[in-house]
């Protein structure tokens, strides 16, 4: 069999996340001997797309034997999908799920899977560490992904199941990145209103968006103010060993979620595909857990109330 190629489109290489998705696909990569190919797309759809459609139409005769993408905008690129297919070329969606697998994998003969974290629980556990740090209730600023990232939609949706009614939410949007988070915060920050918004905790959709945040907040206030907003707990997403946990450890984040990658897995059942013909299924969901454990979430934050003579 000739070694096999192919070819990982990723969001952006500003997100802790998608560096480790690189990682990941480079660590599988080597071990079953199989050539890479990293592109990424600067948070931007027409990017992504683009940069898909000019691999997926090459006139040289080099194209990968598939593609793992994980997609910027609101759809799946159901136009390049059926491009790529159609060009023998196998497709695999990372990260949102895509109405139109089960029709090519009907009229081609390439592999056409999906794999992702399951968002919704994603979102749920987040309602629960919530719950978990403020039991009496409160008010939380909650920093969701982009407008129309579907993943985003579903963690939000998670997390208003999963939330006590006590907890009031004030909801405003970034774009997975520090950067933007920053951004985000800064801006409410100039607002007179939000120096009289209570707030008790502070939650994101991704660790590297709360540390945004929490940047703005230490770069915008000061003295008794900033230490308060500092003092508030921060949630985050994704729980990458290096980033995710290693804030926790710290104590920048209270708590995070483990989405594991799923490049690797992408590409281990690419590897199965082509070496044996083992048909990949349609779709898979990786399991996140809270870190810490919620049990523990709770524990030590009743011992916090506690000393606090709460």
């Amino acid at each position: 069999m000739k070694k096999l190629s192919i070819l990982v489109s990723l969001t952006t290489n500003d997100n802790d996340y998608q560096i480790e998705q690189a990682a990941a696909a480079e660590r599988a990569a080597r071990k079953f001997g199989v050539g890479l190919e990293l592109l990424y797309a600067g948070n931007d759809p027409i990017t992504q797309s683009q940069q898909l459609l000019k691999v997926i139409q090459s006139s040289s005769g080099v194209k990968p034997d598939a593609i793992v993408f994980e997609p910027v905008g609101g759809t799946a690129m159901p136009q390049v999908a059926r491009a790529a297919a159609a060009a023998g070329i196998g497709w695999v969606v990372l990260n949102r799920d895509a109405e139109y697998i089960g029709e090519l994998r009907r009229s081609y003969r390439v592999p056409v899977f999906a794999i992702s974290g399951d968002h919704e629980e994603i979102g749920r556990i987040q309602g629960e560490q919530m719950a978990a740090i403020l039991p009496q209730g409160g008010s939380i600023l909650y920093i969701q992904g982009p407008s129309e990232s579907l993943p985003a939609k579903q963690r939000t949706a998670g997390m208003y199941e999963a939330k006590p009614a006590n907890l009031q939410v004030k909801v405003m949007k970034a774009q997975w990145t520090e950067e933007s988070s920053y951004r985000t915060v800064s801006s409410w920050l100039r607002l007179s209103t939000s120096h009289e918004t209570q707030v008790d905790l502070i939650a994101a959709q991704d660790d590297s968006m709360a540390m945004g945040a929490r940047k703005a907040l230490q770069e915008h206030t000061t003295g008794t103010a900033r230490d308060k907003w500092l003092g508030l707990p921060f949630l985050g997403c994704d729980g990458m060993p290096t980033t995710g946990q290693a804030w926790v450890r710290s104590g920048l984040l209270a708590a995070t979620i483990i989405i594991p990658p799923n490049t690797d897995e992408a590409i281990s059942t690419l590897v199965k595909y082509f070496s044996s013909g083992v048909a990949p299924h349609e779709r898979s969901i990786t399991t996140p857990r809270s870190f810490p454990s919620l049990e523990e979430l709770a524990a030590s934050h009743r011992e916090k109330a506690r000393g606090m003579g709460r």
